[in-house]
């Protein structure tokens, strides 16, 4: 029985031993696999490391040559910026024209003519901050300068221009839509060019020019030209004495000189309503031989295809004298106006797009002009009615115009005129401008 008993307590002695070292043997194992787990995912941990470290060198890499690219990009920028601080571009025009004149009877049995009208060659472009712009042209009969200039934008507001620039009176760019233009352009009222100072405000609706002009664009009074009709815009170049012919070169020369130009216009939606001043001195051989002044109203107004222009004029040019006529030229002729009198244009416009095989914009247009109040004992109105239409046709632009009118220049007649008969041309003009 007591054996029994010790066989029994070392029995149970033993099986707790070998459970104790069971659990620990298990405790052990579950260790081990919490060690390999910790081990694999050290491993991935590791890998997934290399893999960001090879994806940051590649990203690295990726980043270098992005910045390599921004860097020639930017070079190649500033490449081009500084091509554009330094351009020039050039342009040009060449035209033809046909025409049949009433007033001429052989051009009438020839049914008209055909001729050459002009070449021109532009220049635009910057230097820098320096602005420059200027055009020649080849006419048949003649070449001459229409404009060059230097420019300098001050700031946003203004910009300087010294050389030969449009003179900044009534409507512009133009008062007219015609080949002809208005009959302000025949006394230097319209489209006309010298040479001097001219400064261009614009702030918000308001538009201010202001310009000084020493001379006309070939030189004034001791202009170094051969011949002072050879000029794109009329101006004065003489005096009309007694006995000389309608379209006779003077006896005595004059000169337009130190001219001030003032022009503000007010810049609404739809319309531009503004005043011109002009004032300035007329030079002789032996110095200041009078004075000349002008001044305009002027409205320019565009509703959807629908144009109107609008302008009252009115101009006095006093000789110490006491002349009442004036010789001006251009076109390499010389013609005789009045020295004081008052014109009135008027414009109206209508532009339609329209799909005519290369034909993409017809603009029809009537121009009317009337001079009246002339001095030198004139008491013959001038009027001239144009009726046209513009069509273009991508860079080809044609002009066809039937014009009619009573002592009226390239209608027959002059400024200076006595006539009481209307004149009628048909003009067509067409050409390619690249």
């Amino acid at each position: 029985m007591r054996l029994s008993t010790l066989t029994l307590a070392l029995v149970a002695t033993f099986s707790a031993a070998s459970y104790a070292e069971q659990a620990e043997l298990s405790e052990l194992e579950q260790l081990k696999q919490e060690l390999q787990a910790i081990k694999d995912k050290l491993a991935k941990t590791e890998e997934l490391i290399a893999r960001s470290e090879e994806i940051l060198a590649k990203t690295q890499e990726k980043a270098a040559k992005t910045e390599e690219k921004v860097t020639k990009n930017e070079e190649v920028l500033a490449k081009n910026e500084a091509e554009k601080a330094n351009q020039v571009k050039v342009g040009g025009a060449v035209r033809f024209q046909y025409g049949v004149k009433d007033y001429d009877a052989d051009d009438r049995d020839r049914v008209g003519d055909f001729d050459f009208d002009v070449f021109r060659l532009d220049f635009n472009g910057n230097a820098g901050d320096i602005i420059f712009s200027a055009q020649y042209r080849w006419y048949q009969y003649m070449d001459t300068i229409h404009h060059a200039y230097l420019g300098y934008q001050f700031n946003e507001h203004w910009q300087g221009q010294v050389g030969i620039s449009q003179v900044p009176f009534g409507n512009l760019t133009w008062n007219s839509n015609s080949f002809f233009f208005s009959t302000a352009f025949y006394v230097g009222l319209e489209d006309d060019y010298d040479a001097g100072l001219k400064f261009m405000g614009r702030y918000d609706n308001h538009d201010i020019q202001l310009a000084f002009y020493k001379t006309d664009e070939l030189g004034g009074i001791d202009g170094f030209v051969s011949d002072r009709t050879s000029r794109y815009s009329y101006d004065i170049v003489g005096a009309r004495s007694a006995g000389e012919g309608t379209f006779d070169a003077p006896g005595t020369a004059l000169a337009e000189d130190s001219t001030i130009n003032a022009r503000y216009s007010y810049h609404f939606d739809h319309a531009e309503v503004g005043v011109s001043l002009m004032s300035g001195d007329i030079e002789g051989t032996a110095g200041s031989a009078g004075d000349r002044s002008a001044y305009a109203f002027h409205v320019k107004g565009q509703l959807d295809n629908f144009g109107l222009l609008l302008q009252y004029t009115d101009y006095e040019y006093d000789l110490d004298d006491g002349t009442e006529l004036l010789t001006v030229g251009a076109y390499s002729f010389y013609d005789t106006i009045p020295t004081g009198a008052t014109l009135y244009n008027m414009s109206l416009t209508y532009s339609m797009d329209v799909n005519w095989g290369p034909v993409s914009n017809l603009k029809f247009y009537n121009d009317y002009s009337l001079m009246t109040d002339k001095s030198g004992g004139l008491t013959e109105d001038t009027f001239m009615n144009v009726l046209g239409v513009q069509v273009t046709s991508g860079n080809l632009y044609t002009l066809i115009d039937l014009a009619s009118g009573k002592n009226q220049p390239f209608i027959g007649g002059s400024l200076a005129g006595e006539a009481d008969d209307t004149n009628t041309r048909l003009n067509i003009n067409f050409g390619y401008y690249f």
